[in-house]
């Protein structure tokens, strides 16, 4: 059953937590699965549970491998490492910042020169800014910026060249990745008209609660624009997902951590972590072991499991439309409309 079928989940933030951190088995991809003759793309793939996932898939006999990163430099380090492991692999780093829409356009242009593109692993992400910063370019706080409107342009750019992977057989896959952290939003502006500017304004200060709300509802956001995406696109052509890896060391999204409280808050919390090996595990459960079944939904704990509360309700309901009709104005002007009405399937 897809998620948005599924009751919601009763359960308190700690409890699924828990479960999430301590009582879910990793399970490790199968030793038959394998990415020969395939080209994948990661965005934020240099790092943490990126790189593990990247690592993991050239174990698997991929053979083309794409690493999209703001620094290429940093890109290439960790290409390095790669390529002396992986010798028979083809391994590339394209640059791509998330905060620069013309750097995700020029990225999707760079991959329509592909052959064909046969999975897309939106990884990369940050969980708040030290102050909150309006990026210059778009208008946009950067925490929406990076987690849900680049995010979202790219995926949404990348639909057709992954569609070309059906005509072999086997549908593209668009694998976001989100956060349980999205459940503990309480989106307090979900019945705001228009939606996306009252992110743009800051209320109050901007400290540690404000920056991990900011990071909650950006993929709050985020899943919500991806059901709404995977309602217009049919998993035979590209199968739509998202995945929550559990709190894994390692990342790149603690870097602005500050202060000693929170930085021994961090140290306790990650004697509870995931490795990135296992974190990047559900990364390949989710693009590639899970098939259409999961078109659409969320998966956690290596399973298809209920949205945040609030998209069940009314308000949250309107708050989803809306934020499809505003993402596609904001989006307008790099084509995703069109791109989305010719992947809706002929009547």
């Amino acid at each position: 059953m897809a998620s948005i079928t599924l009751p919601p989940d009763p359960r308190t933030q700690l409890k699924r937590f828990l479960e999430m951190q301590f009582r879910v088995k990793p399970k490790r991809p199968p030793q038959s699965l394998s990415f020969a003759g395939r080209t994948v793309v990661i965005t934020g793939g240099y790092i943490g549970i990126g790189l593990a996932c990247a690592s993991e898939m050239l174990d698997h006999d991929l053979d083309h491998l794409i690493i999209a990163v703001r620094s290429v430099k940093k890109g290439e380090l960790a290409a390095t490492s790669l390529r002396q492991t992986h010798r028979n692999a083809r391994i590339e780093v394209w640059q791509l910042d998330m905060l620069d829409y013309s750097s995700v356009q020029a990225f999707a242009r760079r991959c329509a020169t592909l052959a064909h593109l046969d999975i897309a692993i939106l990884n990369a992400g940050v969980s708040g800014t030290p102050k909150f910063n309006i990026n210059p370019s778009t208008g946009h706080e950067e925490t929406i910026q990076v987690n849900f409107l680049s995010t979202a342009l790219l995926g949404t750019l990348l639909l057709p060249f992954l569609a070309r992977s059906s005509k072999n057989g086997e549908p593209g896959r668009l694998t976001a990745v989100v956060s349980a952290t999205a459940f503990t939003s309480p989106f307090a502006s979900k019945d705001a008209n228009p939606l996306l500017p009252t992110f743009d304004k800051l209320e109050g200060l901007w400290n540690i609660p404000a920056m991990s709300e900011r990071y909650a509802v950006s993929k709050l956001l985020l899943m919500m624009f991806m059901l709404s995406l995977s309602e217009k696109v049919s998993p035979r052509d590209v199968v739509i997902n998202m995945v929550e890896p559990g709190f894994t060391a390692g990342t790149g999204l603690q870097r602005h951590a500050k202060g000693v409280a929170v930085r021994t808050a961090l140290k306790l919390l990650n004697l509870a972590a995931h490795t990135p090996e296992h974190a990047a595990w559900t990364y390949i459960d989710a693009a590639s072991v899970k098939s259409t079944e999961s078109h659409g939904s969320f998966l956690m704990n290596y399973r298809i499991f209920p949205f945040p509360n609030v998209m069940y309700t009314p308000s949250g309901r309107q708050a989803t439309d809306r934020l499809w009709v505003e993402t596609m104005k904001e989006l307008e002007f790099t084509g995703v409309r069109q791109i989305v009405e010719s992947m809706a399937e002929p009547i």
